[in-house]
């Protein structure tokens, strides 16, 4: 990081502090900042002489850990249909590193990337090239033939009968492999490339030509394989997955996160909490996403119709749940993220929400374990020896959860790894 970076000291003054953790915020606080952590959070004053710092005046405004999403594809965020298939592969790249820049400043300042080659975007961000998040890659999502992540065209001989890999998968976007033995290779190749936790496509979904939802993907001794491989990395697999039989062959087979699980029952979504697993939610509305078939189309309708039931049973059974958004192929819809960060406030209490965009979610990307890339120090809170990632709003979240959506007016301060990125206080 430079020691530059690491020598900086700042100090936020007089702020109405929401820890991440807390049902209410507290006035009157002071954050001191001493290179990449808080080095202290005080409702006595901190002395700005005696500190050496730069002082930023809060005046009472809503002081908050960054924001973070446990389902994204930066990749897939900032590129388009065509650019996968048809675009240089540098753009990709470039393409993606934009939108790292415009996700931080929505106020995102970690995320776990579900699908993606983009451990060397990550390494270029943590060692201060770029503004972006933090990331938790999972490198490309793993699919069978006709799987949620094959994007070969249908013409194409698939590679188990000597054909050659898609252009997706070329890119390390996705990994198509079929059998316990190329599955384990998929796996260990991700975890060479730098993935903290492994993505799994073991179900139908929307975006994918070739799957209807109804569909079971991988045998359960192919997840099974992946479990193993990815335990004996110390981290676990997360799987795609919507249905009632989908969901519960993943738990059979040791999956630690249920990626979406819109379409699972009551008995099923009690399960999750029974095993101590997590279930990675997002907040789907139909407008999220836009498809250019029919086919497609109907598959999101199924999807978000099932979003509410689910929230609720979570709820009800105590659930670990995460809030992520899946934003997928369309660079135009991108911005959502902040509207759908908002839309939890549908579903929960606004203070349960924001825990679940800070603390909350970070219990879920600590699953990694060793392969975590952060955890030297603490992510999600606003406590002493934690990572320096901070946003101050003109305006109280736990009064009006919609000021969330709205990052460009109403975060006035964005922190990340002690560096301010944005102050317009």
């Amino acid at each position: 990081m430079g020691n530059a970076k690491d020598s900086r000291r700042t100090l936020i003054k007089n702020a109405r502090v929401f820890d991440g953790l807390a049902d209410r915020a507290a006035d009157g606080v002071d954050v001191l900042i001493d290179g990449r952590t808080i080095a202290a959070v005080s409702t006595d004053p901190i002395d700005a002489q005696s500190a050496d710092a730069t002082v930023i005046d809060a005046g009472g405004k809503f002081l908050m850990p960054g924001l973070s999403d446990a389902h994204v594809h930066l990749m897939g965020n900032a590129n388009g249909y065509l650019d996968f298939v048809a675009g240089p592969t540098g753009s990709l790249y470039t393409n993606t590193l934009a939108e790292a820049r415009r996700m931080l400043h929505r106020g995102f300042t970690t995320v776990r990337d579900m699908g993606g080659d983009v451990a060397p975007i990550k390494t270029s961000i943590d060692r201060g090239d770029f503004e972006g998040p933090r990331i938790f890659p999972s490198q490309a999502m793993i699919s069978q033939t006709s799987g949620h992540a094959d994007f070969a065209f249908v013409y194409q001989t698939p590679q188990e009968f000597g054909g050659g890999p898609s252009r997706t998968d070329e890119i390390g976007f996705t990994r198509v492999a079929d059998g316990v033995d190329r599955v384990l290779a998929a796996v260990r190749e991700q975890l060479r490339k730098g993935a903290s936790q492994i993505k799994l496509t073991v179900g139908g979904g929307a975006a994918s030509m070739y799957d209807p939802l109804y569909t079971l993907q991988f045998t359960p001794d192919e997840i099974r394989a992946a479990v193993a491989a990815a335990a004996d990395y110390g981290t676990y697999v997360a799987t795609h997955v919507y249905t009632v039989d989908g969901v519960r062959r993943a738990i059979e087979a040791g999956v630690r996160s249920i990626e979406h699980g819109h379409l699972a029952d009551e008995a099923t979504v009690a399960l999750i909490g029974e095993k101590g697993l997590w279930l990675s939610m997002q907040p789907f509305a139909e407008a999220d996403h836009h498809y250019p078939d029919p086919a497609r189309a109907a598959k999101n309708t199924q999807i978000c119709a099932g979003t509410e039931a689910v929230y609720g049973w979570a709820r009800k059974h105590g659930v670990q749940v995460a809030f992520g958004t899946d934003l997928l192929l369309e660079p135009e819809a991108a911005p959502r993220q902040s509207v759908m960060a908002a839309r939890l406030g549908d579903y929960y209490s606004n203070v349960e929400a924001l825990k679940m965009l800070t603390s909350g979610n970070a219990a879920l990307f600590e699953m990694a374990g060793p392969r975590n890339p952060y955890a030297s120090a603490r992510l999600g809170v606003i406590a002493e020896g934690a990572w320096a990632d901070l946003l101050l709003i003109d305006g109280d979240p736990i009064a009006d959860l919609s000021v969330i959506a709205q990052p460009d007016e109403k975060f006035v301060l964005i922190v990340k790894d002690g560096v301010v990125v944005k102050n317009a206080v």
